[in-house]
């Protein structure tokens, strides 16, 4: 694990409180670094890092910026470790030096369906920046938590040792700030080979094979529970350059904090809540999706919703810009479909909900 430079940050008055609330800075970096190791007829690794930001009382964060060490750093997930789970990812940790979590949770052996239990904070790609939370928000931070940096290396940039940072803001648990909690929402890719491309990997079946391959045969179950999870067939899902799955906000709130999540043959994507209804609305549409500059949103008006209300996420994609971009180029012509790899895709929808509809007003 890493050590914790703490500094003391500037004290801000809060909403409704003459006290002040000292904000500190926790600045974390990789205490070895680590050097990204293809899997086997691969061009990707996916790698977590256990640090420790020392927290010693409840607090909130309010702030976080994951700094890549590199160029390879192709996109990177945040993810908490509450005290419970603590000793589990130490004693998986490799005295400090991490392990491979392909096709994985946060923790090591566990599916993405374990998310629940080590709460994403942020997702970060290139031009992501700093994560501040909406004005009265945070994310809690039990004392005795860790932090996990799941990086995904994109070895046709390069693979040189690496070494990532995470800065973290932070405030006592006592500041009157409303709890942010994640719903995230997926839809299944299945993006056929452009007209006039052919390969043996064109065909669905041989591209999951290979998939299989790469990253382990629980790649493949990943993507058949998607499928199912969307209410598709997993032998013979819908195929076409949109991917879209229907599914349901998990809790009653607001939501204060939005954003989309594709690769690199991602083009557009939309949240709509009730779609096809006369209630239907967008809560975010991003017309001209770039994976280089892909963020989180904060809402200016915060959109109220309730347990068990649709919600609809479409991710459109550009299977041209495979035989376009000079990274995808170097990688033979496949059937698309959800993936680890830089040449595979994803669709992931990411909206942070409020019990209560925050003080826009607030200090902090």
């Amino acid at each position: 694990m890493v050590a914790a430079l703490v500094t003391a940050g500037v004290a801000l008055a809060t909403s409704g409180s003459a006290s002040a609330s000292p904000v500190t800075t926790i600045d974390l970096t990789m205490a070895h670094a680590y050097t990204p190791r293809a899997a086997p007829g691969s061009t990707d690794d996916y790698h977590c890092t256990l640090v420790d930001p020392h927290i010693r009382k409840n607090s909130y964060i309010i702030s976080s910026q994951f700094v890549p060490g590199s160029t390879e750093v192709h996109h990177a997930a945040l993810y908490l470790v509450p005290p419970s789970l603590a000793a589990i990812a130490e004693r998986d940790d490799e005295v400090g030096k991490g392990w491979t979590c392909f096709g994985e949770g946060a923790l090591p052996n566990t599916n993405i369906a374990g998310l629940a239990a080590v709460p994403l904070l942020s997702f970060w790609a290139p031009g992501h920046g700093a994560d501040d939370l909406p004005k009265g928000t945070g994310v809690p931070l039990p004392a005795g938590s860790l932090v996990i940096m799941q990086v995904h290396y994109n070895l046709l940039v390069g693979n040189k040792p690496v070494r990532n940072s995470l800065v973290l803001h932070t405030v006592p648990r006592s500041t009157p700030l409303l709890p942010l909690h994640l719903d995230l929402m997926l839809a299944p890719p299945n993006i056929p080979c452009p007209s006039g491309v052919t390969g043996p990997l064109c065909d669905r079946a041989a591209s999951l094979a290979s998939e299989g391959q790469r990253f382990g045969e629980t790649a493949v179950q990943e993507v058949d529970g998607i499928e199912a999870l969307c209410g598709e067939n997993p032998s013979s899902p819908p195929e076409g350059d949109t991917a879209s799955c229907l599914s349901s906000i998990n809790q009653t709130g607001y939501i204060d904090r939005v954003q989309a999540h594709m690769h690199l043959l991602g083009v557009a994507f939309t949240m709509v809540l009730d779609p096809g209804t006369p209630r239907a609305r967008t809560v975010l549409d991003v017309p001209d999706y770039n994976f280089h500059y892909q963020r989180s949103y904060n809402l200016t008006t915060p959109v109220h919703v309730t347990s068990g209300e649709p919600v609809e996420v479409t991710c459109t994609y550009d299977p041209i810009l495979a035989q376009e971009l000079p990274i995808l180029r170097k990688a033979p012509p496949h059937f698309v479909t959800w993936g680890d790899g830089s040449t595979d895709e994803m669709c992931i929808g990411l909206a942070w909900i409020s019990k209560t509809l925050p003080d826009g007003h607030a200090a902090l």
